[in-house]
């Protein structure tokens, strides 16, 4: 274990498990102290254990980011536990893949509220704690936030809209001390496209992920501690972070 974000606080969500549950253990390594918060309270409940096990000051919120109340609650609860707010993952998120034609509009609601607008909502409530304390959000984005193929028009909408508002907050707070990241992942071993619900999109995903070396979710994690543990007036603002034989 390092120390680089001792004293540090740190709130990430979608730590149930993937690339959030190895982030939080990437950040609680480094000396910071880690709130992980999800739906899946079974998953964060051991999740807690393992972290406070390795000696991490750890607490586990149930979340559900599309809920502006529980975003709001999470951040204060994290900031009664530990006494502020330094480090915010906004990394909870789903990939309901397929084409437009004929889809299920659920999927697109699920999409944007939960990659979107809680993404939104987690940032407009931790965001008076981050500037006090010159802290950092960091954005778990997607390459089909770069890029738009068939088949993930809404994923793409979402990701597009999350590194457009990313990019304006940039501006707004930069002046103000505040780091804003936006880590892109490529193609990444994770649950993501377990809950794909159109089949031949599923199919599809699953054999474009077949076809290269993925990324592991601690190769996403290392990511996002190299931008958080950079000196205060370093922002490293955007990662792409792809398997070599990814060409897409």
């Amino acid at each position: 274990m390092t120390n680089n974000l001792q004293g540090k606080v740190a709130l990430v969500t979608g730590a149930s498990s993937g690339i959030g549950a190895a982030t939080a253990i990437a950040l609680g390594r480094a000396g910071a102290s880690v709130v992980v918060a999800a739906r899946r309270v079974d998953r964060l409940a051991a999740l807690e254990r393992e972290l406070t096990a390795a000696g991490v000051e750890a607490l586990a919120v149930e979340l559900d980011v599309t809920d502006e109340a529980a975003c709001r609650a999470a951040v204060t609860r994290t900031v009664e536990a530990f006494g502020g707010l330094d480090v915010l993952v906004n990394n909870a998120g789903v990939m309901l893949l397929g084409d437009v034609e004929g889809a299920d509009t659920t999927d697109w609601t699920r999409m944007v509220s939960t990659n979107l607008l809680g993404v939104m909502f987690l940032t407009h409530a931790a965001l008076p704690h981050l500037l006090d304390r010159r802290g950092a959000v960091v954005q778990v984005s997607s390459t089909a936030g770069r890029v738009a193929r068939a088949g993930t028009a809404v994923y793409s909408a979402t990701k597009f809209g999350l590194n457009a508002f990313s990019e304006s907050l940039r501006q707004e707070v930069a002046t103000r001390g505040v780091r804003v990241v936006v880590v892109e992942p490529g193609v990444v071993a994770t649950e993501l496209r377990d809950h794909i619900t159109d089949p031949a999109a599923k199919a599809a995903a699953e054999q474009r992920a077949d076809s290269v070396r993925q990324l592991a979710a601690e190769d996403v994690a290392n990511a996002v501690r190299y931008a958080v543990e950079q000196p205060a007036h370093v922002a490293v603002s955007e990662i792409m972070v792809r398997p070599v034989e990814q060409s897409w």
